[in-house]
């Protein structure tokens, strides 16, 4: 079995280092490498001028046997990675007519015309080798050099992830036979990563020396991951998930699914099985429990609107919430979703509702109803259940872990509804 190389990543770009773009690339990629089984030792982020970029790949090449370079393939002045590497691997750009006919391709079927400068994202260096990006006009370039291998890929995130996946990681388990590896995925909600852990302390105790676990946390709920490696014998991921029994007999009521599933769609398969509808009424949200839902393809099949009750007048008039409930309760409270979940089952004609309201900050809290003070409603044609929780961490999460709430109620109720025919 041959050593696994240590991989660098390294993002060029000012705008990385303005903090004017996010480096989601970073994630992906190391994400990704960890499904073949190579770790990222190192991430690097680095300007667009050209001795910098010369110094990181210097220092890179001493701490990995992978550099993988994301940014500064673009066609303006400031993309300067392509004419760096030439100039680092002794080598002269070139044109790639294979690229440069894709490149007029894209812009005949956009009906643009075609500048000097887009033509320029043909040119490459003349010893590396040219990854083909399908979804781009900017190639990947692939060099190996003293027993190092650098990538470079667009910064743009899609292109970025093409290449990724369809070119880059293929060739890494080729060119060093990466053993097999398995992942088997369990999420779960609705408990903290340090009370999960010590719930299966002692499953994951037990574990083979050759299956390790990851937590991997989340808002409002924990991704559990086990990585299984290469033993010599057969049958590893048959083996790791005969694992999973005594996990789900642990912590059953937390999980929601296994593998990459959302919670979104999650109880999407759940109403869907159920032949139920869905609808939503929100306050603090906003609608972004709606989007939540509607982000899944087919969701048309069970969600059939939502009522953005932000104001209270809105929540009388269009739910019927009550005057004299928000006198004596106020529309943070768990009186009023319970109010609104009902009237938007009512009102919306679905099988079962949700609904939220809450104190989203960053003012508007008081002594007793605190910023942070989130309020959720489930309702059928059974029974209203409701919650209320207290989670400041700044508006916006304040508002996504409302959501993930109200999801996580609904998965919990629905399977008390009997399958409708």
């Amino acid at each position: 079995m041959s050593l696994l190389p240590d991989v660098e990543i390294m993002t060029i770009g000012d705008e990385l280092l303005y903090g004017q773009v996010i480096d989601t690339n970073s994630a992906f990629m190391g994400q990704e490498l960890a499904t073949i089984g190579l770790r990222v030792r190192q991430i690097s982020s680095v300007s667009d001028r050209a001795d910098e970029i010369v110094t990181a790949l210097d220092l890179a090449r001493q701490r990995a046997q992978v550099v993988l370079m994301t940014g500064g393939l673009g066609p303006t002045k400031d993309d300067l990675t392509k004419h760096v590497l030439a100039r680092y691997f002794q080598s002269e750009l070139v044109l790639h007519q294979p690229t440069l006919t894709h490149v007029e391709d894209i812009f005949r079927r956009f009906n643009r015309p075609m500048l000097d400068v887009n033509r320029q994202q043909a040119m490459v260096p003349a010893n590396c080798e040219v990854l083909f990006n399908a979804v781009g006009t900017a190639p990947g370039m692939w060099f190996e050099d003293a027993g190092t291998v650098f990538v470079s890929m667009p910064g743009v995130p899609h292109e970025m992830k093409y290449l990724m996946t369809e070119q880059v990681l293929p060739r890494l388990q080729a060119r060093f036979q990466v053993p097999p590896i398995e992942h088997v995925v369990v999420q779960t909600i609705g408990l903290g990563e340090s009370f999960l852990a010590e719930k299966i302390a002692d499953w994951e105790a037990a574990l083979p020396p050759n299956i390790k676990l990851a937590y991997l946390p989340y808002l409002g709920g924990v991704r559990l991951r086990l990585t299984g490696h290469d033993d010599g014998l057969p049958h590893l991921r048959q083996r790791m998930e005969a694992l999973l029994p005594e996990l789900r007999a642990a912590i059953g009521e937390y999980i929601f699914a296994e593998g990459e599933v959302k919670i979104e769609a999650a109880v999407g398969q759940m109403l869907q099985a159920r032949n139920l509808t869905v609808g939503t009424a929100e306050s603090c949200t906003g609608g972004l429990l709606a989007h939540k839902i509607t982000s899944v393809p087919g969701s048309s099949a069970y969600f059939r609107g939502s009522i953005v009750a932000y104001h209270n007048d809105i929540k009388m008039q269009e739910l019927g919430v009550l005057p004299e409930t928000l006198a004596a309760y106020g529309a943070v409270s768990e009186a009023t979703v319970r109010e609104m979940a009902e009237g938007a089952r009512r009102r919306l004609g679905v099988d079962v509702a949700l609904a939220t309201s809450g104190i989203a900050g960053p003012d508007g809290g008081t002594e007793t109803k605190p910023v942070g003070t989130i309020c959720i409603a489930y309702a059928d044609a059974h029974q209203t259940v409701s919650r209320q929780f207290t989670f400041n961490r700044g508006r916006q999460l304040n508002v996504e872990y409302t959501v993930t709430m109200a999801l996580n109620l609904l998965r919990q109720n629905l399977p008390t509804i009997p399958a409708q025919v």
